[in-house]
This record gives structure tokens, C-alpha cells and sequence, in this order.
């Protein structure tokens, strides 16, 4: 049996635990019983993931005598909808959920997202748990709270701040996952580093290889840091009033991308944020805030471990600097019309701003898309 590690988010009556190991769907019931307010719950989960890892999670929710249903949704960012929702609610009702009932997030960030929203309106709330099962939600959407499905006008902008009762984090989950969706979860390990911790992007440039590779050890190192950095944001500025937005870093460039590419298998998001990262290190460049060897530094070690660093990575890609411009007015941090920007001083040295000129940045993203 392998160490298992726990990180708790701080947040008053609503504190809860991540734990991190190997093999935790295998102990999820024994974990869960003490928290269930009854001993039923609903498991939600995608085509992907239920030939994987429900049977293993049913099996130790029976052990602990803890009454538990399924659905199944399809995988993909597409399910993030109001049709999707409507669905999951419904089915929870004609199962007769009770306030009691906890709900299990059974798979990535798309299924803890719809699966947190759900819970947060259905009978006016009900527990959910998160169990993430790739690298992506271990470390950044199965942490912090934010639930919510996707707009026509962009990502995530339909849904509610509702935490979670419990986090179970299984380590083994990733070694069934594809390598490209495992980079995809890589690129937000990297993001805390350069946030506000060099030492830790300093530590990945070292590891981060190896730690691609498979190393046990290694992997289950990168996913508590990652918990403990967001943990201690989220338990600072639990509604994105200002600090959390720093978590942000990246993504509005890589949301407008995302839009671009209509959320489909071209460009998955952690391969989004890997882009977007350095188009904001650029455009800091660009203005004079950070050392071009710094944003250097960054593109190199996306290269290196496999992840694209500029749009014309992409296969498909026909974007401009002007519709992904577009798409960012739309984004969750517009503010009075003006966008908010996560930039950085240099590595580990991220900070907002909110007076970007929006010709630094369409000649920011014109030099980002030359060959």
C-alpha cells in the first residue's frame, strides 16, 4: 500500500481534505463513510472512464455498505451544456436523490465541473465528492470550488463557487491515461511554479521529464505541491476577489484558443493553457516587464517534455490575432470593458493588469503566429 498524502483546503465549516495516493478508489468507501450524511450515493462518470475505474469504485463503496447508483455521460468538452446538465439533473431526480445523497465526480475536469454545478442547484444543494482522474483535474479543476458548463460566448461562464466535501485523488488513475492528455494535465503543474514558486519550476525543469515518463514517486510529489499551492490560494480568496485570479495565468489566451478551435480534439486545454502560458510571457516581454530569457526558459521546457508552445503548433489552426482578441472580450475577468491580464515580472513573479494596450497585444500575437 502506498503513502498517502492530505492536503486541507482551509475554508471555515466548508475545509476539506485532498488525498492524495495510489490506490484510493480501492479505499474510496472506507474514506467516505464518515463524511455521508446518508450511506447513498450517485456516481457520475463518462464513456471513458467507466470501463476503467467504476467497477473498482462500486466495489469499495459495496464493502462499506454504501448504497450507490451510476450515469454515464459522454466524454468530452461537448457535455459541458445546458442539454447535458438538464439531462444529469433529471435522472437525478427520477432516482429520487434526497438532500442526503452525495454525488461522486468520477473522471476528469469536464465531469467534475458539470457534476459540482449539479450539485450545487439540484434540491438547492447536495454533497459531491471529487474523484479526478486525470492529471488535469487532479491538480487544478477538481481543487477550489469553481463548477460550471460552457456558453456558446465562451468557456465556463455558466456557474457557481460550491466546494467540494472531499477530494480523492488515486494516483493510479494515470496510468490509463493517454501520454497527450497527461501533458495536457503537466502544463498547470508548471503554471504554480510560475505563479509565485521558482524553486518548484526550477525542481520540474530537473524532473519533469522523468516525472512525464512515469515515475510513481515523482508524479505523487508534483500533484501535492500543486494541491498545497492552490489550497493555500483558494483558501485566501475563495471567490477570485483578486489573489486567485492569479491561478488564471495563461488562460485567457487559452480560452479565446479553445473558442477558436470550437472545444474539440485539436486542442485540448491543458495543450491550451502550454500555449497560452507563453503568449503571456511573450506579451510581457513585449512590454518590458520580463527578461526574454525567462519566456525562454518556459517555451524550452514545454518543448522539451512534448507540449506545443505557440498556436501554429496546432494542426488546423487559421486563427488571428483579431478573432482571438475577440474572443477575449468575453472572458470572466473583463472588467469595465477592459480585459485582465495575468502577466509576469519573470518566473515565479506573476501579477494582474488591467492596462494592456490592445495594439501590444495584436503585435504581441502577430509575432506569437509567424512562422
Amino acid at each position: 500500500m502506498s503513502t498517502m498524502d492530505r492536503v486541507r483546503v482551509e475554508l471555515g465549516a466548508r475545509s476539506y481534505e485532498i488525498l492524495v495516493g495510489s490506490g484510493l478508489l480501492q479505499r474510496a468507501g472506507e474514506q467516505l463513510a464518515p463524511l455521508l450524511k446518508q450511506p447513498r450515493v450517485v456516481i457520475v462518470t463518462d464513456d471513458n472512464v467507466a470501463p476503467l475505474h467504476l467497477a473498482t469504485l462500486e466495489e469499495s463503496l459495496s464493502k462499506a455498505a454504501i448504497d450507490h447508483l451510476h450515469t454515464i455521460l459522454p466524454h468530452g468538452e461537448h457535455t459541458k451544456d445546458f442539454a447535458h446538465l438538464e439531462r444529469l439533473v433529471e435522472q437525478f431526480l427520477e432516482n429520487k436523490v434526497e438532500r442526503g445523497t452525495t454525488l461522486i465526480a468520477l473522471g476528469g475536469g469536464v465531469i467534475g465541473d458539470i457534476t459540482g454545478f449539479a450539485a450545487s442547484i439540484v434540491l438547492r444543494g447536495v454533497d459531491f465528492v471529487q474523484a479526478p482522474t486525470t492529471l488535469l483535474s487532479q491538480v487544478d479543476s477538481s481543487v477550489g470550488g469553481k463548477t460550471g458548463i460552457n456558453s456558446p460566448h465562451g468557456k465556463n461562464l455558466i456557474g457557481s463557487f460550491y466546494q467540494p466535501r472531499m477530494v480523492l485523488t488515486d494516483i493510479a488513475t494515470l496510468d490509463t491515461l493517454p501520454q497527450r492528455e497527461f501533458l495536457a494535465g503537466y502544463a498547470e503543474i508548471v503554471k504554480y511554479g510560475l505563479i509565485n514558486d521558482p524553486d518548484f519550476f526550477s525542481w520540474l525543469e530537473q524532473n519533469g521529464f522523468a516525472l512525464c515518463a512515469g515515475d510513481q514517486a515523482l508524479r505523487q510529489q508534483a500533484v501535492v505541491k500543486a494541491c498545497q499551492a492552490k489550497a493555500a490560494i483558494v483558501g485566501a480568496d475563495e471567490k477570485e476577489a483578486g489573489l486567485r485570479t492569479l491561478l488564471n495565468l495563461g488562460h485567457t489566451f487559452a480560452h479565446a484558443l479553445e473558442a477558436e478551435a470550437g472545444y474539440g480534439d485539436a486542442l485540448i486545454h491543458g495543450e491550451a493553457v502550454a500555449i497560452g502560458i507563453r503568449l503571456a510571457f511573450d506579451l510581457s516581454v513585449r512590454l518590458k516587464l520580463c527578461p526574454a530569457e525567462d519566456s525562454d526558459r518556459v517555451a524550452h521546457h514545454f518543448d522539451a517534455v512534448g507540449l506545443p508552445v505557440k498556436p501554429g503548433d496546432i494542426a488546423g489552426s487559421h486563427w488571428t490575432p483579431q478573432t482571438l482578441v475577440g474572443h477575449m472580450t468575453h472572458d470572466k475577468k473583463v472588467r469595465d470593458g477592459k480585459i485582465t491580464f495575468v502577466l509576469a515580472r519573470g518566473i515565479g513573479q506573476a501579477f494582474l493588469s488591467a492596462e494592456v494596450d490592445m495594439k501590444e497585444l495584436e503585435n504581441s500575437l502577430r509575432d506569437a503566429f509567424s512562422p
